[in-house]
């Protein structure tokens, strides 16, 4: 019996060891997406720090000195966060502060919900005979589509909410599209502000698995990147200002209307794609980026034109829009003339 006791008060220590170690290592390991419950009602806050709002499931989490806990979208979110997270923290508590500060005004403050609703709204509009109608203008042809699911939403402060819906061709569901809505706040209601292909299908025997479109589309960009550091300006930012000037000047038929320098003509254009890099002009501090453009109803007649922006009033805006290549037509094939060369300019690529 003695012998027992002794073996028990041996034991006991023991154990308490092994109890505290094994606390110590759960503490310090990230929490399970089932067991957490993060500060900022699970919102990634890399991406509140940088001003957008990114809900997250915290599967990828981090967990300060006083057993608070942080969600992020993925590892690189979190890996830029804690570079500086008081820092992060404190830009992450200021952008909450001032959505509260505009709902006070009477602003409406919009919810994944409302983007959902909105996305279903315009799907109803468009659809006919049962299939969603969208115009692919790289593809140059309609698409017959149903919906399968919103696979996510996206805010970003200052662009308004970006919803990755996934859908599948009406005749061919193997055929998988992820087509991203952009809607920008308007009052009390949500603006549609375009609609891009962001996935698309391509063929490998009888089946089908989706293909990124390239270049990335611009709103993507900041959400993988968080820079966190909005001061320095970045690949995104210029994409988006051109992306933004693209949108506001179409016309009633989708068009932006570009003039052509030499022949003083002003010709309507299809916007294709926008290409990477941006670069950075050296000496006079713009930026430069190409964009493809097609003659509405042609498949070949393509138009190669440049957008140049400044910051100078502390905003990118477009400053100019130049025609640098135009098609023409040689031996019954149309090819891009150049109107302009680069020679003499200085450039550096923008991130």
């Amino acid at each position: 019996m003695i012998e027992m006791l002794g073996n028990r008060q041996v034991l006991r220590p023991v154990r308490t060891v092994l109890f505290a170690a094994a606390l110590t290592l759960a503490l310090a390991a990230p929490l399970s997406a089932a067991e957490t419950k993060g500060e900022f009602d699970d919102q990634c806050a890399m991406g509140l720090a940088s001003g957008q709002t990114v809900k997250t499931d915290c599967s990828v989490n981090w967990t300060d000195e006083d057993g608070h806990v942080y969600c992020f979208s993925s590892e690189p979110s979190k890996e830029a966060f804690l570079k500086d997270p008081a820092g992060n923290i404190k830009k992450a508590k200021d952008f909450l502060a001032s959505k509260q500060t505009a709902k006070a005004s009477g602003a409406k403050e919009f919810t994944e919900a409302d983007v959902n609703k909105r996305v279903e709204e315009v799907i109803a509009e468009r659809s006919k005979d049962g299939a969603f109608v969208f115009r692919d203008p790289k593809l140059d042809a309609d698409l017959n589509l149903e919906m399968d699911q919103i696979k996510g939403v996206r805010g970003m402060e200052g662009y308004g909410w970006f919803a990755n819906v996934i859908f599948h061709d009406k005749d061919t569901p193997k055929k998988q599209y992820a087509i991203d809505f952009w809607f920008k706040p308007d009052g009390d209601k949500l603006t549609l502000m375009d609609i891009r292909v962001q996935k698309g299908p391509k063929q490998d025997g009888d089946s089908y698995y989706m293909v990124t479109r390239m270049p990335v589309a611009w709103w993507w960009l900041p959400v993988q990147e968080h820079p966190g550091d909005m001061e320095v300006r970045r690949a995104w930012h210029v994409m988006s200002a051109i992306h933004n000037y693209i949108s506001a000047n179409k016309d009633e038929k989708g068009n932006v209307l570009v003039k052509d320098d030499k022949t003083g003509e002003t010709v309507p254009l299809e916007f294709i794609e926008m290409h990477q890099p941006v670069r950075h002009l050296k000496k006079g501090g713009q930026y430069f980026a190409c964009t493809d453009f097609r003659k509405p109803g042609s498949k070949d007649e393509y138009y190669d034109i440049d957008f140049w922006l400044d910051d100078k009033s502390g905003k990118l805006t477009v400053a100019e829009v130049k025609m640098h290549k135009v098609p023409v037509q040689e031996d019954g094939i149309w090819t891009q003339q150049p109107r302009y060369t680069f020679e003499g300019m200085d450039f550096e690529v923008t991130n």
